[in-house]
C-alpha cells in the first residue's frame, strides 16, 4: 500500500465513481469488476462515503464543492436498480449536484435498465445515459458474451427516452474476427434509428487474461487485420458524420452539443477524483489509483485505512508529452505554433 499525502491537493472539476458489480463477466472483458447476482450496494455505498470523508478532510477542501460533471461506471450500475438516489444523497454531502450544467453520466446494460429504473435515476438528477449496446446482432452478442439481445438493446434505449434523457449514448463494439458475420453498417443504421445524441465506438481488443485473449493464444481465435479494422472504422465515421454527428474524439460522435464533458476533461488536463475500486484520480499534476479487487477494497476502508495503491507525481516533460498525445485524440487537436509542440519537438 502506497501513503499519499493530499494536504493542498486542489479538488476536482470531475467526479468519477466506480460501481464494480457484474451478474455476467463479457468474454473480452477485462475491467475491475466483481461477479455476483446479488451486488451489495449497501456495503458499497458506505464504502463510497468513507473515502470521500477522508479526501474531504485531508485535502481540507470545502463544502458543498463545486463540480462540471459526475460519472457513475463499471461495472453494472444499472444492477443498484433504483437506489441511485441513495448514491445522489451521499454525494451531495461534499459535492454541489444541482446546478446548472452540471453534467451526470451513468453507464447501463441493456439486461438490467428498464423504464422504472431509468426514471428513478432521472428523479435522482442523473441527466446523461449511456447503454452498453454493443451491437444489435445477436450472433455478434452471444459470441461477445453479451446477456441481452438485440431486441433488449432496442427496449432499453425506448425507455431511457421515455424517461426524459434527451442525452443519450450507446456504445458499439467493431474489429471483430473475420470469420464472424454481421451487417455493420445495418448495425449503425440501428443506432441512429433508436435516437441517441451520442456513439462511442471501441475497437475489440483481446486482453491476455480474458477467455477471448486465451482464445487467441491458443489460435483458436485471429483478430482482424489491419484493413479490415480500419475499413469498419472508416465505415462508421461515413455513416455517422453524413447523420450529422461529429467526430470530436477518435472513438466518440455527437451530435453538435451533445459532447461528453466528463471525458473532455480527462483530455483537456482538469483535475478529476475517483472513488471506488480501481478508480484513478488526477489532482494537483499528481495520478493515484485505487486497489482493484472489490474485496480488498472494502477490507482496507473498514480497517479505517485509505485504498490508495499507487501515486506518482508527473514532472513537466511528461505532463507536457500526455497533453500532447490527448489533445491529438480530439478533432480539436492542438496548434502547430503552440510552444507545447516546440518543446516536445
Amino acid at each position: 500500500m502506497s501513503a499519499l499525502a493530499v494536504e493542498e491537493v486542489p479538488p476536482p472539476a470531475s467526479l468519477y465513481v466506480h460501481f464494480p458489480f457484474c451478474s455476467h463477466r463479457c468474454h473480452y472483458c477485462d475491467f475491475a469488476v466483481h461477479r455476483t447476482d446479488e451486488p451489495p450496494f449497501e456495503a458499497w455505498l458506505e464504502c463510497i462515503v468513507r473515502e470521500l470523508e477522508s479526501w474531504f478532510r485531508r485535502a481540507g477542501w470545502v463544502r458543498p464543492q463545486p463540480l462540471d460533471s459526475v460519472f457513475v461506471g463499471g461495472g453494472t450500475p444499472s444492477l443498484m436498480g433504483d437506489r441511485m438516489g441513495r448514491l445522489a444523497e451521499a454525494l451531495h454531502r461534499g459535492f454541489v449536484l444541482d446546478r446548472d450544467p452540471v453534467e451526470w453520466t451513468a453507464e447501463s446494460n441493456p439486461a438490467s435498465l428498464d423504464a422504472d429504473v431509468a426514471r428513478s435515476w432521472r428523479d435522482a438528477g442523473v441527466n446523461r445515459l449511456s447503454v452498453g449496446v454493443q451491437s444489435f446482432d445477436d450472433d455478434v452478442l452471444r459470441w461477445l458474451g453479451r446477456l441481452h439481445d438485440a431486441d433488449g438493446a432496442r427496449r432499453a434505449l425506448v425507455a431511457a427516452r421515455s424517461a426524459g434523457f434527451e442525452n443519450l449514448n450507446a456504445d458499439l463494439i467493431f474489429g471483430l474476427p473475420s470469420p464472424i458475420e454481421r451487417d455493420w453498417r445495418a448495425e449503425v443504421e440501428s443506432v441512429l434509428e433508436a435516437g441517441v445524441t451520442h456513439v462511442s465506438t471501441y475497437g475489440l481488443t483481446a486482453e491476455a487474461q480474458t477467455p477471448l485473449g486465451r482464445r487467441v493464444s491458443s489460435g483458436d481465435v485471429s483478430m482482424v487485420g489491419g484493413e479490415g479494422y480500419a475499413a469498419e472504422y472508416l465505415s462508421v465515421v461515413e455513416a455517422l458524420e453524413s447523420a450529422g454527428f461529429l467526430l470530436y474524439e477518435v472513438s466518440n460522435f455527437a451530435l453538435p452539443g451533445c459532447e461528453c464533458l466528463h471525458n473532455w476533461h480527462y483530455w483537456d488536463g482538469a483535475p478529476y477524483l475517483g472513488i471506488g475500486p480501481s478508480a484513478h484520480s488526477f489532482l494537483g499534476g499528481r495520478r493515484v489509483w485505487n486497489v482493484s479487487r472489490w474485496e480488498a477494497y472494502r477490507e482496507l476502508l473498514e480497517g479505517g485505512h485509505g485504498p490508495v495503491e499507487g501515486h506518482e507525481l508527473l514532472g513537466a516533460g511528461e505532463s507536457q508529452l500526455e497533453r500532447l498525445w490527448l489533445a491529438l485524440r480530439t478533432a480539436q487537436g492542438i496548434a502547430a505554433g503552440d510552444p507545447l509542440t516546440r518543446s516536445i519537438v
